[in-house]
């Protein structure tokens, strides 16, 4: 297996996703369209998730990705220590809503290719190195024709921060200056496309969990879709729990570790949990219909559990003491017990909230 490839990091999920996907469809065959057997009418839900919930953090992050260019470039015209912390604060909060959106990499970010373009990793140095050291203009649309690993977010963690996370400003040339102002507008350019995939003013892919059960939507019936959120929230568990947290910690290899440049593993980690959360409540930057409305109907007491465990999973992984980098050697049992959390929450979506949904 090629350790560079851009879907390596989600090549669980992926599998994760194909079974469920068999699962779904042979389950709903015979499904009505439109509300289900038992009343519940899931529009409110999937328009809250559509509107609310997707297409607002497709926003955040694009409106943030251009923050982050614009810090790139003052850092290059004005190198000094507060640029270079302003461009990594920028990183930082650009990375939260992508990674608040990993409950829900569905539609356009999977069928456009634009997860790889985004959030490869890890990074490989050594192709990295030699467009470096090579004479090619580093322009947008150089940097939109690399494959995933040369580009996107770990790309620009990798020069901002450097292998230890203090790299000094004196210690950039005038090539990664070129570099990080190219990705930076690369990665604005694959931002902008998201939220225009899914934004009612643009390509409106939305209106497919809007109008679910209707002619105009890919899904055939509410409950189709109701599946798709479903499955995307157990698949992010899946893959922090036995992926993220557990491939560095198993096999002791930091360059295993996503986000290890910045320290930000452990952020990331808790927002891929929140991306669960928002779909879950329905909440966001708002309230709203979320997959709760229909749990508390059927099962109080599993709603109040699941919320329960999201939180508690979210609390365990920002327990860890240090960086995520030193507590897989140094902090085994809070690395354990985070990872326990995150399995526990999966455990939960997997074996009670799938067969809930399954049965609507």
């Amino acid at each position: 297996m090629n350790l560079f490839s851009p879907r390596f990091r989600s090549l669980s999920r992926s599998a994760l996703c194909c079974a469920l996907a068999i699962a779904f469809v042979s389950c709903s065959k015979d499904d009505a369209t439109g509300p289900s057997n038992n009343e519940f009418d899931a529009g409110s839900v999937l328009t809250n998730a559509a509107d609310n919930v997707i297409t607002k953090t497709y926003s955040d992050l694009d409106q943030r990705a251009a923050a982050l260019m614009t810090a790139i470039e003052q850092f290059r015209t004005s190198p000094s220590q507060t640029t270079l912390n302003a461009a990594r604060t920028a990183w930082r909060e650009t990375r939260r809503p992508w990674e608040m959106s990993e409950g829900f990499l569905f539609g356009p970010v999977d069928t456009k290719g634009l997860d790889p373009a985004l959030d490869s990793w890890p990074v490989n140095t050594v192709d990295l190195d030699a467009v470096l050291a090579g004479s090619q203009q580093l322009t947008k649309e150089y940097i939109d024709g690399l494959e995933g690993t040369l580009k996107g977010f770990h790309t620009i963690e990798y020069l901002l921060f450097g292998t230890d996370g203090n790299k000094q400003t004196s210690s950039f040339t005038q090539r990664e200056f070129d570099y990080l102002e190219a990705l930076a507008a690369s990665l604005h350019g694959t931002t902008t496309e998201l939220h225009t995939s899914w934004a009612a003013a643009g390509d409106n892919f939305g209106v497919n969990l809007r109008n679910a059960g209707q002619t105009s939507s890919i899904y055939p019936s509410q409950k189709a879709a109701i599946e798709e959120l479903v499955q995307g929230i157990l698949a992010i568990a899946d893959e922090v729990g036995n992926g993220k947290i557990n491939d560095p910690f198993v096999q002791q290899d930091v360059t295993l570790e996503e986000s290890r440049f910045s320290n930000n593993s452990k952020a990331d980690f808790q927002d891929n949990i929140r991306s669960i959360q928002h779909i879950y409540t329905g909440d966001y930057t708002q309230n709203g219909a979320g997959l709760d409305d229909y749990v508390s109907m059927k099962n109080a007491a599993l709603d109040t559990r699941v919320k329960s465990e999201i939180n508690a999973a979210i609390a365990a992984i920002a327990a860890i003491p240090g960086t995520f980098t030193t507590a897989i050697t140094e902090e085994r049992d809070a690395v354990e017990a985070a990872q326990e959390a995150v399995r526990k929450l999966q455990q939960t979506i997997e074996t009670d909230l799938v067969p809930l949904f399954d049965a609507m």
